[in-house]
């Protein structure tokens, strides 16, 4: 890995613990274990700071994609069963700081250009994989898939905790949404 990397790994992690107002170069240094200084010589701005972010979740988003098989709806909600499970636990920082920014991009104009932008990139990937499978309109579907599952996701980390999102219970939830996302559209039928 590089110290980029690194960095932007400790601002996740920063994002994650203390919200965007606890995100400071300082913060970073701190969360990195590295001089007071290094982060703004890496990124001289906050600006650099999120977009910098803002890339590393999309490679590390992007990077679980490829597993998910691409031969069999069951296997595929199997892969995704586990992609979230990983999101809710050891993931859980890496998400909860995309929320975040999600959150801050309502009100910065730049920030939501970087995150569509990224996000496109693991839209992307998504569609691919339901194309893979024969899907008709794969790239709508991946965007409402990955909206379904993101709410999911966001339910299991931020929620009130009412949702059985342990073994079965999720698998039975992803499967559900899996089949609604890729069922063949009525007005396609006409």
């Amino acid at each position: 890995m590089t110290r980029r990397s690194d960095l932007a790994d400790a601002a996740i992690e920063t994002i994650a613990a203390a919200g965007m107002r606890g995100l400071t170069h300082r913060a970073v240094d701190r969360s990195a274990g590295l001089p007071e200084g290094s982060t703004s010589y890496y990124f001289r701005t906050r600006q650099a700071l999120l977009q910098a972010v803002v890339e590393r979740l999309a490679e590390l988003i992007t990077a679980e994609i490829p597993a998910l098989p691409v031969t069999d709806l069951d296997a595929a909600a199997e892969a995704i069963t586990t992609i979230i499970e990983i999101g809710a636990t050891t993931g859980r920082s890496r998400h909860l700081a995309r929320y975040e920014l999600i959150l801050e991009a309502v009100r910065r104009p730049e920030l939501r250009a970087a995150l569509t932008a990224s996000w496109a990139v693991v839209q992307e990937a998504v569609a691919e994989q339901l194309a893979a499978l024969g899907l008709a309109d794969p790239r709508r579907r991946a965007v409402d898939l990955l909206a379904l599952l993101d709410g999911l996701l966001f339910d299991a980390i931020a929620g009130t905790g009412d949702r059985d999102l342990a073994g079965t219970g999720l698998r039975a939830t992803v499967q559900a949404l899996l089949t609604a996302v890729t069922r063949p559209d009525p007005a396609s039928r006409a």
